[in-house]
């Protein structure tokens, strides 16, 4: 069963042309999601201005 976050992706064996392109070019939808990932945990550490530590006290 295909999970929202598996769903529509193939494993690169299974696709040849992808399995060629990211071989040529290197998997920019994997450097892409890692980036994003990175991007969303320093903005949430940026933009962190201690309102949970606020409404606590």
């Amino acid at each position: 069963m295909n999970t929202p976050q598996t769903a529509g992706r193939a494993e690169a064996g299974d696709v040849p042309i992808y399995a060629g392109l990211v071989e040529e070019r290197g998997d920019v939808l994997a450097e892409t999601r890692r980036t994003a990932e990175q991007t969303l945990r320093e903005a949430g550490e940026t933009l962190d201005f201690g309102l949970a530590a606020a409404d606590a006290g």
